[in-house]
Parts: structure tokens; C-alpha cells; sequence
């Protein structure tokens, strides 16, 4: 099996990764072109003594290293996404979101996750505390639910209460989605793909946007729906079953560039 062949798979979560680095598809997507880009022009510089997957990881993370990506804040003097993270970023670290997203987010182990950013075990651990410390001390929101599942539902009500945001409440086909998102206007949305009634979470989501401006992670059991590469895919992914760490780490990434956000 080709190089090639072997990372395949793995791009689609390498560009979910990037997004939720940047906090837009643009740059991430950028990043990950110029990790491909440097596998093809040295192949032979590629890790081949870890997972293909570890070597691409630690190939783009070579290339974000190596990139001037922390400006100062305000650099641009506009009230973008990125702006809002310069300013954001000024109090908390990039190795600790960094270690944040790789192991909550991605899956890997801390040991896997120490690799990639070259730290120990016990580092990344505390690096993960001390990153959704501070995101949730920065941030807070109204967030709508759409899911289906009365579990499902309350426990992703759970998690967003106990990291201090408020629910506006939870919806479980596209009509009420919306609905719900007119009459009061949430922060965040969190949303389940295949409703109660055989409708789109996709959609619910192209309408509520069509409207506002909101930040939107989408959990799902069909991340493929989403993850096809020939369309705008969504900058927060998270695949059923979850764990709660994965849920807490893309809300608090998910706010971290949203202007809408207010220091709790």
C-alpha cells in the first residue's frame, strides 16, 4: 500500500483538527494542503517508525509550529473569528489547546498526544486542565439542542450546564429547531443530523444560518455525511457515541472564536 493510500483516511479528521485549530476552514484546510504538500516533496522525511496516522499529525504540526500563526491581538483591527482568538490566545497557550483537541477531540492518548507536541504524558494532562480552565473562564452562552434521543439529549444538556452556559431548550425535528432558534436567539447550537421526523439537522442548521450568524458543532453517528471534502464541511465535528471530554472541548473551541462569547 502507497503513502498515500495509508493517510487517505485520515485527512478527513486531519481537516476537522486543523479547522478546530484555526477556528476557520480556510486556514485549516491551508495548513493541512501545506502538511500533503511537504509529504509529496520528502517522502522520505515522513515518520515511518509510528501509526501513518501519528506521522501525519506530527507532520502538520511541524508545519503549524513553523508558521507565524500568534499574532498579537487586535493585529487586524477587524472583529473576525481569528481576531477574536488573538485575543483569547493572549491568555492561554497554543500548546495547551493543542494537546486540548488532540486528546479530547481526536482520541489520542496522552502518551500519543505528548508525541506530537513534544511533551510528556503527565504534561499534556495538565496542559488539557489548564486549557478548558481558562476557555470556560472566557466564555459563555444560550445554546439550542437539536437531538432527537431523550438521552442523548439530556446528557448533552448536562454537560453544557455544568460548564455554566444556559439552554434555551431542545428540539427534536428541523420545523422546531428553527422555531426555537426565532424565538430566542441562541449562542451555540449542537446538533444531531437525522431528527425525530425523518428531517435534517443539516438543514435545520442551513436555516437557523440563513437567519444569524452562529457557531454550530454537529454530533452525529454519520460523520461521512458531513465529512465528504467536496462541499463547506462543519469547522466542530463529534461522532456518537461520544465521551463528555469531547463534548466540553469542541463547545469551549467552538466559543473560544465566537464574538458573541462574554468573559464569565
Amino acid at each position: 500500500m502507497s503513502l498515500g493510500q495509508e493517510l487517505a483516511p485520515h485527512l478527513p479528521f486531519l481537516r476537522r483538527y486543523a479547522r478546530a485549530l484555526t477556528g476557520s476552514q480556510a486556514h485549516g484546510d491551508a495548513f493541512v494542503r501545506a502538511t500533503l504538500e511537504a509529504i509529496v516533496a520528502a517522502p522520505g522525511d515522513f515518520p515511518r517508525d509510528v501509526d501513518p496516522r501519528l506521522g501525519l499529525y506530527r507532520t502538520f504540526h511541524a508545519i503549524w509550529s513553523s508558521a507565524n500563526v500568534e499574532e498579537e491581538p487586535g493585529h487586524s483591527g477587524t472583529d473576525g473569528p481569528e481576531d477574536i482568538a488573538r485575543a483569547r490566545l493572549s491568555r492561554i497557550t497554543p500548546l495547551s489547546r493543542q494537546a486540548l483537541l488532540l486528546t479530547a477531540m481526536e482520541g489520542f492518548t496522552p502518551e500519543d498526544a505528548g508525541y506530537l507536541i513534544g511533551a510528556s504524558a503527565e504534561d499534556v494532562e495538565s496542559l488539557v486542565a489548564e486549557a478548558l480552565a481558562e476557555i470556560e473562564r472566557q466564555t459563555r452562552a444560550d445554546v439550542l439542542i437539536i437531538e432527537d434521543e431523550p438521552i442523548i439529549a439530556m446528557d448533552i444538556e448536562t454537560i453544557v450546564r455544568d460548564l455554566g452556559h444556559n439552554v434555551t431548550g431542545v428540539a427534536v425535528t428541523r420545523d422546531e429547531a428553527v422555531s426555537q432558534a426565532m424565538a430566542r436567539r441562541p449562542g451555540l447550537v449542537l446538533a444531531d443530523i437525522q431528527l425525530a421526523d425523518d428531517s435534517s439537522g443539516i438543514d435545520a442548521v442551513k436555516d437557523i444560518l440563513a437567519e444569524f450568524s452562529v457557531p454550530v458543532i454537529f454530533i452525529t453517528a454519520f460523520p461521512e455525511r458531513l465529512l465528504t471534502g467536496e462541499r463547506p464541511e462543519p469547522t466542530f465535528l463529534i461522532t456518537k457515541p461520544f465521551q463528555r471530554s469531547t463534548v466540553k472541548a469542541a463547545i469551549a473551541q467552538a466559543l473560544f472564536f465566537d464574538t458573541a462569547t462574554v468573559p464569565a
